[in-house]
């Protein structure tokens, strides 16, 4: 049975990942993509529908969960251990950096006395529906059906029951086993074996590597680190997309219908993602981002969807997963995407602003990227002031809401900017201050309430949204105008949940709401952080930092962070790790550490 949300820890080779419960369970494990059918999908259902669990089997003594965990250092080397009456035991779970197949390498050692151990292998693929061929080779244990196939190493004998693949040891204290276990294509042989302690060290190295670049220093380093390797293990390595989470279908609303896959990448995460890798150090990421965008809207701006497939697919169609009960119960299961086909006009100002932060920060000239730029500005000259599904993915009926609007007029801007500074005679360019001002005024009078002092979600509607508080942080208005104060100060009293969180909006119980939907969901962490990061702007730094500390305070004992917070159940809920969480700790980080609020 899966556990909570935040029970479960992250591993990954930037090409997929697995989750890892602290019962020594991976109960999630998709190969060999991200967005690929589940070999492992009991986060979604029971253990019917695939796990692998490592754990103390002692007789007559319940299996508990590990009695601490930690990440190795600064790396993604998962370590759990037990301590039980007969000894203590630590389990190291990793996924090597791919240099070939995708694999989960698990390193059992003894500490002291002699534990019983044993791993449990039920492999289930097509998420969970269907059940492999089991057999031996060489050895080795594999498991085809259709194209997918399956093979343990393991330093223990393994044995098959009730269609589950068991190895028993005993380990005493200073003695080690390996096992590993990799996905390959079933019409080619088996993938050659590892040195699984070799493995260990490369793995170990990367990291190492890879966090030394990072150029944060300040008093939040640990939190912010942490969330910059999750972003790391977000990114899909071949092409450069970052994938919102590694999960589909953990609900936003426990036992509701709020249940999506995140396992694409959406424009926008990914945005704010390179954003915040390039202000803390990492080029290479933004580089291999830009040519990853560049790829995927190729010759077709005009058709810029607001998320592709980790290699820019296009068709990313939703379905629903009968046969698996979801999470707790939360269904549909759902795989695919149909947001994909909506207009959500903010896109083409986190785009641009991106590619802007990438020229400014010095990357390598790209004449495409700036081609795009202005198509993409041209597509927005006819279009901004048309109704769009907004930021949070509406399914009711379009609006014009404030915040598209807010971004298109970023996206001209940053334009604008761009050619001034090139010094370019670009005709066109009298044209764009123009519609610069144009979106700018539209939206000061049909998107302000003047009786309220406060901006509104849509043209005309009384709903406050939580992205307003991203007005001044993209520079639409300065922090000390009276409107933006009075946004903030409006957003605090009404979408405020106990802890100081914020919702995204007010949502509706059993009735379809403003967003198309029955039911309600947790606190949005990213607009918690957006809060933090208004209130250090307009001189509140100590409330910005106090409320930074308590939405640290949230993460799980390993610094990971789902999409929402419910406050009734006081626990994480939605897809996890989420990159959208991630992104504005790391962001808040920086603006407290500029503003001195170390406490």
């Amino acid at each position: 049975m899966a556990g909570r949300i935040e029970d479960y820890a992250l591993i990954g080779d930037m090409q997929t990942a697995a989750l890892v419960g602290r019962d020594g369970s991976v109960d999630w494990f998709c190969a060999p993509r991200f967005d690929s059918p589940a070999v492992f999908a009991g986060l979604l259902g029971t253990d019917e529908h695939g796990f692998w669990r490592i754990a103390p089997k002692i007789p007559g003594v319940p299996t508990e969960p590990a009695t601490r965990r930690r990440y190795r250092g600064d790396s993604l080397i998962l370590e759990q251990e037990w301590d039980t009456p007969l000894g203590s035991v630590r389990v190291t779970d990793f996924m090597p950096p791919r240099t070939g197949v995708p694999r989960i390498v698990r390193v059992v050692e003894g500490l002291s006395g002699r534990v019983p151990m044993l791993s449990a292998l039920r492999m289930r693929f097509s998420y969970g529906r269907v059940i492999p061929w089991v057999h031996s080779r060489e050895g080795r244990t594999g498991a085809v059906a259709g194209p997918d196939s399956v093979w343990l190493d393991s330093d223990a004998a393994t044995h098959g029951h009730h269609k589950t693949t068991f190895s028993d040891c005993t380990v005493s204290a200073g003695e080690r086993l390996t096992l590993v276990l990799s996905w390959q294509a079933s019409h080619l042989d088996p993938p050659a074996r590892i040195d699984a302690m070799e493995s260990l060290r490369t793995t170990e190295a990367f990291w190492e590597d890879w966090v030394a670049q990072c150029t944060y220093r300040g008093p939040w380093r640990d939190a912010v680190v942490r969330s910059l390797i999750t972003l790391k293990a977000l990114t899909y390595e071949p092409t450069g997309g970052i994938v919102a989470a590694p999960t589909t279908s953990l609900p936003e609303d426990i036992g509701g219908v709020r249940n999506w896959d995140y396992r694409y990448t959406w424009l926008r995460d990914a945005a704010i993602t390179l954003s915040s890798l390039l202000r803390t150090g990492y080029r290479d990421e933004a580089e291999a981002w830009r040519a990853w965008l560049l790829r995927a809207v190729a010759g077709d701006p005009e058709n810029l969807q607001i998320m592709y497939g980790v290699a820019g697919e296009r068709e990313l169609g939703e379905a629903e997963l009968s046969w698996l009960p979801g999470f707790e119960n939360s269904s549909p299961v759902r795989v695919g995407n149909g947001a994909v086909d909506q207009l959500q006009l903010d896109v083409y100002g986190e785009v641009i602003e991106a590619l802007h932060l990438g020229h400014m920060s010095g990357l390598a000239r790209n004449d495409y990227a700036q081609l795009l730029q202005l198509k993409l500005i041209e597509y927005l000259e006819k279009h901004w002031n048309e109704p769009d599904e907004g930021i949070w993915e509406v399914r009711g009926p379009r609006r014009h809401f404030v915040h598209s609007k807010v971004m298109a007029w970023v996206a001209v801007d940053r334009t604008v900017r761009l050619i001034e500074s090139q010094g370019s005679t670009e005709a066109k360019l009298t044209r764009w201050r123009q519609l610069r001002d144009d979106i700018h005024r539209d939206v000061c009078e049909k998107g302000y309430d003047p009786e309220r002092n406060t901006f509104t979600q849509s043209y005309g509607s009384q709903e406050l949204d939580a992205s307003l508080l991203l007005i001044p942080q993209v520079g639409f208005l300065p922090p000390d105008d009276k409107r933006v104060i009075g946004t903030i100060e409006a957003i605090q009293r009404e979408l405020t949940v106990e802890g100081g969180f914020l919702l995204r909006y007010p949502t509706v119980g059993e009735d379809s709401g403003l967003d198309g939907l029955p039911g309600d969901e947790g606190a949005f962490l990213a607009c918690s952080f957006w809060l933090a990061d208004d209130l250090a702007m307009i001189g509140r730094v100590e409330e910005a930092r106090q409320l930074f500390e308590r939405l640290l305070a949230l993460r799980n004992d390993l610094g990971l962070l789902a999409e929402e917070w419910d406050p009734r159940l006081q626990r994480q809920v939605g897809n996890f790790p989420q990159a959208f969480s991630h992104v504005p700790l790391i962001d808040t980080a920086l603006r407290l550490t500029a503003c001195g609020a170390y406490g």
